[in-house]
């Protein structure tokens, strides 16, 4: 089968779309499909090359607007690599309109990933193109059923709407050497862009309520801001920015802790695909209640606990219980990375979107 996925980005690019999209498009190459990825190129400049089998196809970047990269020449790659099944991912509004322009000349599938959130001026103007997208595809894959619940785009849709959780690689997280060398307290791990909606904010205003080292993975916009925070309510001391931590460490930095926090304040966090990572590397986690991925993954009182977003001291409550309950963070630990084992393997993933594919094709 020959496979079309199109996205803004793609590896070296890190994210969770983009480590998802690459995870996919090398394990369908795996099991003999054609693959090739159509994206934009950061560098500006149009390449074409192969990466583990994968065939990628990274147009020219006219520019980057509202997080949205511009390329006139992506729908031009779009209408002309072949393709038995097109796989767009969401939101991209280029990517969406590069599909939605070709009518229905191929079957194509979304992987609907996060409704958009904060640009809500885009939204107004991207709204009609996504209903008639969305309308259009064969089949409207989701992480997590609370997401189409919860998702205004994807209630009315429901019934052509299936579920397929993302995938970890248990055996890459699991037993690893910690990076990071223990401290004389327990220890705290967050990993990922430093964003607004990722709610760090929150996780350093409860680290006054704990007796606990805070190591804090990524980069991004929100980096100064949250330094600057630990300063004001003193927690300098226990709180290290680690700065971006590289995929081949970040076994590694899982290992160098006791819990995982992912205090996520907005329905931007559709998932947490970080929270599967850390459930691979048997680390109990604390999320937030969003209505989306992260309280299906963390199953409360089981795999972790799941508290109010924007709540610092229900957060430093939740952290404290378990702070206090070595053998609870074992036991949850151990429960998250039997679930990973069971239910998030890439052969399971694969299969099920193959058999998407197989059903939209035929149905065309």
């Amino acid at each position: 089968m020959r496979i079309l996925h199109i996205y803004k980005d793609y590896y070296p690019v890190l994210g969770g779309i983009e480590n998802y999209i690459k995870q996919l498009a090398e394990a369908q190459t795996a099991v003999g499909h054609t693959v090739t990825v159509l994206v934009t190129n950061p560098d500006r400049q149009p390449k074409q090359e192969q990466m583990n089998g994968v065939n990628l196809v990274r147009a020219w970047r006219m520019a980057t607007v509202a997080s949205t990269p511009l390329s006139p020449a992506l729908p031009w790659y779009a209408r002309r690599l072949p393709a038995d099944v097109v796989h767009v991912h969401s939101p991209y509004p280029l990517g969406e309109l590069s599909q939605w322009g070709l009518g229905r000349a191929r079957p194509y599938v979304i992987t609907y990933h996060s409704d958009v959130i904060k640009q809500q001026g885009i939204l107004r103007l991207y709204r009609p193109l996504l209903k008639r997208v969305l309308v259009g595809a064969g089949r409207i894959i989701t992480s997590n059923a609370n997401y189409v619940q919860s998702s205004p785009f994807l209630r009315p849709l429901a019934a052509k709407c299936t579920a397929v959780p993302f995938a970890v690689d248990v055996a890459r997280f699991a037993g690893a050497r910690p990076l990071i060398p223990p401290a004389a307290v327990p220890t705290l791990l967050f990993v990922g862009q430093h964003r607004y909606y990722k709610g760090v904010d929150d996780l350093i205003r409860a680290m006054s309520q704990l007796e606990a080292r805070l190591l804090i993975g990524g980069d991004g916009p929100k980096r100064a801001d949250w330094e600057a925070l630990a300063q004001q309510v003193g927690v300098a001391h226990k709180t290290q920015f680690l700065g971006r931590i590289s995929d081949e460490d970040l076994p590694g930095f899982y290992a160098s802790g006791d819990i995982f926090v992912l205090p996520s304040n907005s329905r931007a966090e559709s998932f947490g695909l970080v929270l599967q990572e850390a459930m691979a590397a048997a680390r109990p986690c604390v999320t937030t209640e969003l209505g989306t991925g992260t309280s299906w993954l963390v199953q409360d009182g089981i795999t972790g606990l799941v508290v109010p977003p924007k709540n610092p001291n229900a957060l430093a409550v939740a952290l404290a219980s378990l702070l206090a309950d070595p053998d609870k963070r074992r036991q949850m630990g151990h429960a998250g990375q039997q679930r990973a084992c069971n239910e998030f393997t890439i052969a399971e993933t694969t299969a099920c979107i193959e058999a998407i594919y197989q059903e939209v094709i035929g149905n065309e």
